[in-house]
């Protein structure tokens, strides 16, 4: 209880250092034609100007087809006025609202004066600042070099400090749920596992430009991530001429043993190295521009140090400690040109190459409850290679009307994953090994077309896409003795996902209301076929066609309010490896398999937002629901006369997922800005019965599970004389519930310090992540015949000193 008081009252301070997507400025397009003959007409000269003192804003004049474009305006209200010599002077009020980038107003029709002559006024041509912050509650903007404390690490690293963020056992959650899509570059691509979250903790944030976090996704994007969206926006060079920055940074971490070894296994990792370079490389000349991206991110980790206490229901008592060292290195290299064709028409063509090895080595000793005697050990190596081949086109072709887009894309991945496991299994009368290798081709044929069309108050966006997924996968299993898998666990089993949708998504905005109406269209066909002679799976598929709206209706009480209410229905469609039916060591004795009979989760979630600016800051706050039918979550139960564990995803029925975010962002003088951003959730899963069919079929009941938890991050950014800037971030995570059980209360506290130097074009920097090294995993799990307590203590603190230069 005191925790809970204790998170309520921070959250009434927060502070937060979001920065909203930004818009650099609208551009207003029309046409003006001679109300007489139709005629287009050309050099009418288009003012703009303030409503309130008719200030002057921008100019210009038509071209030889009678359109116009004035560029940078902010949002606000104008008078348009159009003037040509012998026409009739005409004005017109404008609203310009901040949720479009282009605005296309109606037909201009100038009427002749034959009563007078007119002068031709002189056009005075300005520049606009950018609009700084966008209203669109919807999504939130951050850049990775802003993150200082987490500069070098990986993707997932980068992520922690993130408001509204948690990294929870290696996966993102968004406000307590880790059902999340991932996205590169608005993409899925097989670098995250096609919207999941594999492999974030690999990818080299060096890597990234910015990361954008969209909680109510419109029509436009895939229906799958009920939680909402990351899309990481990889950078991409656009100046003229030769350019670049390269990079290097160096890092280390565990540097001590928090927790000492059980007896009679290896050392833990101690002193790891991180080292991480990276080279951009940029040309432009004319019409083409070409770029390069290359990233290299070497690691060696403490990735496991899990102490358990396992009690069954018959008193036995067995005491382990699962340790994991990895080796981990991942090269990413993407190329490509982008041909400016004409004026009207562009194309992109890109490809990327990944290329990911790691390597487990792996101890895991089992003692007796006083632990006087080893009952056995348990080591492992497990070596894998992930290879990933993306080639991607796309072309726009701009029409007349300034923002009036149609934008078609290809993308083409295959991704290979060539995985090798051995585990030793050390017993005292007898030794055996257990071998598996796994091949697993991935191919992906993506398609779309996109449409914009800009209107007076907002904007229609409308497109297609079809996706064509196959993933033929072999594992091949050779027991060795007393292993606890059956003989007939490997085979072969294949995937078949084909997924044609289509939406359309209306945009409207006055001075005081604002509309976004979408629905997507989805129909889906997974086959998943499977060994013939497999002991307990048979080949299974399904298939549906579903409608996911999305609303948001917002009202602007004054230049300093703005509330907003949203709606979604999305849906989280298992992924192939949820339903490989291929059994998995996850330790000695706690199995993981898939379900090939798990079906989708369809959630609804409800959004009130309320955003309040003042000079130096802004207090953003959202109340928050999601209801779920068919929850996924992972059973872990036990079979008759064994004590291994066998965890297997289920379909667990409806959840519930309610909370409160506030975001308060202020800053106090050129030197200094702090923030907090908190969120108070509360947690709930309907009670259930499952039957878990591997190995055998065993039923599983669970009670309702309801927790309310939170967390609450503050962040520190100081400026200093001399080009000297520095982060300090704070992270305090609430209990929570898990599967089957519970997760403890978690702290850590990151430190970034970086300079400016070589005139603007260097710049080096120093961090630490969990600077007091706090940061342990503790969870209690309760199952049937069993429960069991572990503490994780893996490496978390890391520090890193790097350098870049621009070119």
């Amino acid at each position: 209880m005191f925790r809970i008081r204790l998170l309520l009252f921070l959250i009434t301070l927060l502070f937060s250092s979001i920065a909203y997507a930004q818009v650099a400025g609208i551009t207003i397009s029309g046409l003006i034609k001679n109300k007489t003959n139709k005629m287009a007409l050309f050099y009418v000269n288009v003012l703009a100007r303030t409503e309130k003192d008719t200030a002057f804003v921008a100019g210009t004049i038509t071209n030889e087809e009678g359109r116009f474009s004035l560029t940078g305006i902010k949002p606000g209200n104008y008078q348009l006025e159009f003037s040509l010599s012998g026409f009739r002077k005409q004005r017109q009020p404008l609203f310009v609202g901040s949720l479009s980038e282009f605005l296309e107003i109606p037909q201009i029709e100038l009427e002749p004066d034959t009563n007078k002559e007119t002068k031709i006024e002189e056009v005075v041509l300005t520049a606009s600042k950018k609009n700084e912050i966008s209203n669109q509650l919807d999504k939130k903007t951050y850049s990775v070099a802003d993150n200082i404390s987490q500069s070098g690490g990986s993707v997932l690293q980068s992520m922690q400090n993130l408001p509204g963020v948690t990294v929870q056992d290696g996966k993102v959650q968004l406000r307590g749920n880790d059902k999340v899509t991932v996205l590169i570059d608005g993409k899925q691509t097989a670098l995250t596992g096609f919207g999941s979250q594999t492999g974030l903790d690999n990818i080299p944030a060096s890597l990234i430009d910015r990361i954008e976090i969209i909680n109510n996704p419109s029509s436009k994007y895939d229906a799958n991530g009920n939680a909402g969206i990351i899309n990481v926006i990889m950078k991409k060079n656009k100046q003229n001429g030769w350019n670049g920055k390269i990079g290097f940074t160096y890092g280390t971490g565990s540097l001590w043993e928090r927790k000492e070894n059980l007896p009679t296994i290896r050392p833990q990792y101690t002193f790891t190295p991180k080292i991480n370079p990276s080279l951009s490389l940029n040309y432009r000349k004319n019409k083409v521009n070409l770029f390069l991206q290359a990233d290299n991110l070497y690691t060696q980790t403490l990735n496991k140090n899990e102490f358990v206490t396992r009690t069954f229901d018959d008193g036995t008592v067995i005491n382990s400690q699962l340790k994991r060292n990895r080796n981990t290195n991942f090269l990413t290299t993407k190329a490509g040109l982008d041909w400016n064709i004409d004026s009207q028409n562009s194309l992109t063509v890109s490809g990327m190459y990944g290329s990911e090895k790691i390597i487990d080595r792996g101890d895991q000793p089992f003692f007796n409850g006083d632990r006087s005697q080893r009952l056995r050990l348990w080591q492992f190596l497990e070596d894998e290679l992930k290879t990933t081949i993306m080639g991607t086109a796309s072309y726009q072709h701009k029409f007349k009307e300034a923002g009036h887009l149609l934008n078609v894309g290809f993308n083409y991945t295959f991704h290979r994953e060539d995985e090798k496991y051995f585990y030793d299994n050390y017993l005292p009368a007898s030794t055996g090994t257990d071998a598996f290798k796994l091949l697993s081709d991935e191919q992906v044929y993506d398609f779309n077309v996109d449409y914009i069309k800009p209107l007076k108050y907002g904007r229609l966006e409308t497109g297609i896409k079809l996706r064509n997924r196959s993933i033929p996968t072999n594992m091949n299993f050779i027991p060795g003795a007393n292993s606890v898998l059956d003989f007939n666990a490997g085979g072969w089993a294949t995937y078949k996902e084909l997924i044609p949708a289509v939406y359309a998504n209306y945009i409207f905005e006055t001075p005081k209301w604002e509309a976004e109406l979408g629905v997507r269209l989805e129909y889906v066909k997974i086959q998943y076929d499977v060994n013939p002679n497999h002991p307990t799976y048979k080949s299974d598929s399904y298939n549906y066609m579903q409608p996911f709206p999305n609303l948001r209706l917002a009202y602007k009480l004054n230049d300093r309010n703005k509330f907003s209410i949203f709606y979604n229905r999305r849906v989280d469609r298992p992924n192939e490896v949820d339903i490989r039916i291929f059994p998995k060591y996850d330790d000695a004795e706690i199995i993981k398999v898939g379900n090939p009979e798990l079906r989708p989760q369809f959630t609804n979630s409800v959004e009130l937002g309320h955003k309040y600016n003042w000079d130096n800051g802004y207090l953003y706050s959202a109340l928050y629901h999601r209801f779920a039918n068919g929850t996924i979550t992972r059973i872990s139960s036990i079979v008759p006369e064994s004590t291994l564990v066998y965890a297997v995803f289920q379909n667990a029925g409806k959840s519930y997922n309610s909370g409160l975010e506030m975001i308060w962002n202020q800053k106090v003088s050129k030197a200094y800005s702090f923030n907090i951003n908190g969120n108070l959730y509360r947690n709930q899963i309907d009670a259930f019965s499952v039957t878990n069919l591997y190995p055998t079929p065993n039923s599983f009941s669970a009670e309702m599970q309801k927790a309310i938890s939170g967390n609450v991050k503050f962040n520190n950014t100081f400026k200093f004389p001399n080009g000297f800037d520095a982060q300090l971030t704070a992270v305090y995570l609430a209990p929570d519930i898990i599967p089957q059980g519970k997760i403890g209360s978690r702290f850590s506290m990151d430190l970034g310090v970086k300079k400016s130097i070589q005139k603007g074009k260097g710049e080096l920097f120093f961090n630490a992540t969990d600077l007091l090294n706090t940061m342990v995993i503790k969870k209690q799990i309760q199952g049937i015949g069993f429960r069991y307590t572990s503490d994780d203590y893996y490496e978390t603190q890391v520090i890193r000193l790097g350098y870049s230069y621009k070119f």
